[in-house]
């Protein structure tokens, strides 16, 4: 009980290495906390509780994520991922009039949310995807409900479900295999409109329910079979209104063909020429007038028509239009009671108007920020006492993927939802100092007399900085006293003494790329839309890649898009867009930290032709074939055409597969070729700079295998196996220096004399030494220089690295594994990981999983002086002290960089995926820079105190030693 005890306290201790000061947070790092870019259908101003006046801005973004936000400030006050994994757009959001809560759907889930809290309340999974949902406004309840339509197999489902419990009140099936396309409701009934026919050539099908039994009461069809072709042309469907309307456009777009619900006749609208989009805005409330708005976009600009529904014939008229204007522009609909209003937001100005008269109600000048308009908006019209006035805010998406609240013509704030759904990041360095880093290039390389002369010059030249350093030397005196900043911020892009000030560019599955200040807080430097992605898809990133010598960050799409641009302002030197160039299988890095350049590979694994080529590699490339294999080869240039060799091939068996491959960081400073035991012994670490670690998963028998590779010579060095393990989970493996580590969830097996095995997310590390024996260098002995081809004399063959494993099982599943980098690697090193359950990130020191702690035993006093070991425990509880991210949440985390800081105790860490995360870590703590607790003004007055005492008993230490001195003649 006491080794236990004695055990967990050292595992506390430990993790303060990873702690986050109270004082840190917000200043060490930065959170961009993102529900995805707001989709029209899903975003809109609802009050949480009936009895207050203020709404709430509530979303469904393109990623999977449903949120509130508080629209004076643009905070958020919660949000929920519904998805799984980052989506690509989709789900639905709606909210009932009155009540306190919303529903979301996604997939084939239907959730219900707490409106203020964000408190799930209830959840109901089906069989099938939800295609729609819509709120059952009138029942013959008091309770309002939710109505789910599902696609299950070609069967169309809709399901009532109790708005409070969410079970389910009745669900009506049709097995006719249509096309379930939405569910609208009226005054009356139920209706759920679906395309009947066949693929390319349909019709709208509507079906009338009973509200209280489910029960069918009618169907019909609108049209004429191949008015619709397919689910896009049906615009708009609307839903809980008195009249109700379906609308879709033909392919030309020159027609509108508009249903009242309830009728069996459609009515056409002919489309001014040149209409190239075409977008319905309607009313939701049962209460509004039924009155609508036809946004047209042309070539040239966009106008609107408005029109008016009888209720008595359900007839469609034009009331009247809206003119048209140059540039773009976007359209929303608000209401108050039976008031519907419509909002224009152009690049000029905002204007309301009414939806019984095209007179203005009020306008506002408006310019929008970095000249960017907006895409699709919801508003909130308020009318001011009197009846003449009026208020309003509208958030807008704007075409620089951006989210921005206008209120009455002035933007309140801005949230950058566009660096939601990112797919690659790269850090890159300020090139300020790049001038210099020259100079002493060039110093170095010249004759001595030729380098004494040059740098005189230079030092001549930089008496122009004088007057300027002069300048900021009392501020800087000020500030060493009284403490400032220890990042060195200033104002402007510049490079700061500790290397905390860099740039990291991140490019979105949109085609979006950004530039971060990870010295200002990750403050947005700058935005560029580089490439075009087609509505619904992902831009696939096969490589990126900066080159600081020149300043510019170079991407590789894997449809061909190519592009490079400078780090600094983001300004697009080169791009080309899909289809540009043969499509890219894989893209491999060439050259040294310094100097990069990507290889680019089409699926033959040949370089593509026309792509730019650096110098052909002399070494081996390394390449991924697909998820069966890992080939080794080698390209030779002759009479101008590039020829690939295989030199190996590392080949999976039957019914596996490869899920991960990690390799050692392009910056790994190795600072000690030994580890020092407790025996004062020294056991020879294994360092191979061409290994990589493969981890194959075989889903038949649920086993992992975990091998490291020599990429010269193809040659398996080490392989561990591990059963009972679940590929579903995500396993993730990272290495450094001579050990790896892998995660994944499998079977253990508890050492209580029982052999129970249980399963849990395990965290396996395994150490690589030249020899089992301390003081041993192995067969290659004192050698300055190995080869992976040639075998060594005794034995014979390769040189196997000696190695030691050890697996620790963990209370939450760990993905993305990364490990912190320093300069010298100096600074003991952090196994990096994100924990999906709770949405953070967890640093873990090296030590605790270090598979050398002692098994059934305590460490010897000698052992944990010399390496630091305490006794093995395979039970890790997360401690919160280890959590880098401290209270923030950060979601869908896909990848995590790091890069050292300029001092040795620090690394940089960057994660990014629906959200963006930066901070720093401090691995062996800070000790190499003054914490911001250090008193810098007591020590100065304590050093002036003591001079002053100093000069004040000098005078008195002369008299008594001059008087000693009469003393003695006396």
């Amino acid at each position: 009980m006491r080794r236990t005890l004695q055990s967990a306290l050292l595992l506390g201790l430990s993790s303060l290495a990873g702690a986050v000061f109270k004082d840190e947070v917000g200043d060490i790092d930065f959170h961009y906390s993102l529900v995805g870019l707001p989709q029209a259908e899903t975003t809109f101003f609802h009050r949480p509780r009936k009895e207050d006046k203020a709404s709430l801005l509530y979303t469904l973004g393109d990623v999977g994520v449903v949120g509130a936000i508080n629209p004076s400030n643009g905070e958020l006050i919660w949000r929920q991922h519904i998805s799984d994994g980052i989506a690509n757009g989709g789900g639905h959001l709606r909210a009932p009039e009155g009540e306190n809560w919303v529903a979301s759907a996604h997939g084939s889930k239907v959730q219900a949310w707490n409106a203020l809290t964000g408190r799930n309340i209830w959840e109901m999974e089906f069989k099938g995807v939800v295609k729609d949902v819509e709120i059952l406004e009138l029942t013959e309840a008091s309770r309002k409900d939710v109505l789910a339509l599902f696609d299950e197999d070609g069967v169309t489902v809709l399901r009532r479900l109790n708005g409070a419990l969410g079970t389910v009140v009745w669900e009506f099936r049709e097995t006719s295999k249509d096309l379930p396309v939405q569910v609208s409701t009226n005054i009356a009934n139920i209706y759920v409109l679906s395309l009947h026919g066949m693929p390319g050539s349909y019709n709208l099908k509507v079906t009338a329910l009973d509200t209280a039994t489910g029960e069918r009461v009618d169907h019909w069809s609108v049209g004429n079979k191949g008015d619709i072709h397919g689910t896009e042309d049906v615009m708009f469907v609307g839903a809980n209104s008195a009249a109700p309307i379906a609308a879709w456009t033909s392919r030309g777009l020159s027609k509108l063909s508009i249903n009242v619900l309830g009728t069996k006749t459609k009515q056409e609208f002919t489309l001014p020429d040149g209409t190239q989009s075409l977008r319905v805005h309607a009313p939701h409330l049962a209460q509004s007038q039924p009155h609508f708005l036809v946004h047209i976009g042309t070539k040239s600009g966009h106008k609107a028509e408005v029109y008016h529904t009888d209720l008595k014939s359900g007839q469609i008229s034009k009331a009247y239009e809206l003119p048209h204007l140059s540039g773009p522009g976007a359209f929303s609909t608000s209401s108050d009671a039976a008031n519907v209003y419509f909002t224009r937001i152009t690049t000029d100005e905002i204007s309301i108007v009414s939806s019984e008269s095209h007179g203005v109600l009020a306008r506002w000048p408006y310019r929008p920020e970095d000249e960017h308009a907006a895409v699709h908006a919801v508003s909130e019209v308020i009318k001011k006492a009197g009846g003449k006035d009026f208020a309003i805010r509208s958030a807008a998406v704007t075409d620089g993927d951006d989210w921005v609240l206008i209120k009455n013509g002035r933007v309140d704030w801005t949230r950058h939802e566009g660096m939601s759904g990112a797919v690659a990041a790269v850090w890159a360095e300020i090139p300020e100092a790049e001038r210099l880093a020259e100079a002493l290039a060039e110093e170095a390389h010249a004759n001595p007399i030729a380098a004494y002369i040059h740098r005189v010059n230079r030092h001549i030249a930089d008496l122009e900085h004088l007057p300027a350093y002069l300048a900021r030397l009392p501020r800087r005196i000020k500030e060493g006293i009284f403490g400032a900043d220890s990042s060195g911020h200033k104002d402007g892009l510049h490079r700061d003494t500790f290397g905390f000030s860099k740039i990291v560019v991140v490019g979105t599955r949109r085609g979006r790329f950004y530039g971060l200040d990870t010295g200002h807080h990750g403050n947005v430097l700058w935005s560029q839309a580089v490439f075009n992605v087609p509505q619904g898809e992902s831009l696939v990133i096969r490589g990126i890649v900066a080159k600081d010598d020149e300043g510019v960050v170079t991407v590789i799409g894997a449809n061909g898009e190519r592009a490079t641009m400078e780090t600094v302002t983001g300004k697009i030197l080169e791009a080309h867009q899909a289809g540009s160039f043969t499509r890219v299988a894989t893209t491999a890095v060439i050259g040294d930290e310094s100097s990069q350049w990507l290889l680019v590979l089409g699926a033959n694994g040949l370089p593509v032709p026309n792509m730019p080529l650096g110098t052909i590699p002399n070494d081996t490339v390394v390449l991924r074939d697909g998820n069966l294999g890992i080939k080794g080869v080698q390209f030779t240039a002759k009479n101008g055409e590039v020829y690939k060799e295989d030199i190996w091939h590392f080949q999976v068996g039957k019914g596996q597969k490869i899920i991960d491959v990690a390799t050692r960081p392009s910056h790994d400073p190795i600072s000690s070729i030994g580890r020092v035991l407790g025996d004062r012994k020294v056991a020879y670490k294994y360092f191979n700079p061409h290994t990589i670690v493969v981890a194959v998963m075989e889903e038949a028998t649920n086993t992992l295998s975990v091998h490291l590779l020599d990429i010269i010579s193809g040659q398996v060095l080490a392989s561990q196996v591990y059963n009972g393990v679940d590929g579903s989970k995500s396993p993730s493996c990272a290495m450094a220096e001579n050990w790896y580590a892998c995660t994944f969830f499998g079977d253990y097996t508890v050492n209580d004399g029982t052999d129970r095995t249980i399963k849990g997310f395990q965290v396996a590390v395994s150490d690589l030494y030249e020899s089992p024996e301390s003081n041993d260098r192995g067969p290659l002995g004192d050698a300055a220089e190995f080869s992976s081809l040639n075998p060594v004399d005794t034995p014979t063959g390769v040189p196997l690295p000696y190695v030691v494993s050890q697996a620790y099982v963990f209370s939450e599943q760990l993905k993305a594994l990364s490990i912190t980098q320093t300069l010298q690697g100096i600074t003991s090193r952090q196994l990096l990981a994100y924990l999906p359950d709770s949405n953070s990130i967890l640093a873990v020191p090296r030590h605790i999983i270090d598979p050398r702690r002692p098994v059934d035993r305590d460490p010897t006093p000698a052992e944990m002086e010399a390496e630091s070991l305490i006794r093995y425990a395979p039970q890790f509880e997360i401690d919160g002290r280890g959590i880098v991210s401290h209270e923030l949440d950060v979601l869908g985390v896909r990848e995590m960089l790091a890069t050292p800081a300029a001092i040795e105790s620090t690394s940089l860490l960057f994660a990014y995926g629906v959200d963006i995360f930066g901070t720093r870590a401090a691995p062996s703590g800070v000790f190499d820079i003054l914490g911001k607790g250090f008193n810098k003004v007591t020590l100065v007055g304590t050093v002036l105190a003591l001079f002053a005492g100093v000069l004040s008993l000098a005078p008195m230490v002369r008299r008594k030693q001059i008087d000693r001195r009469w003393e003695a003649f006396l």
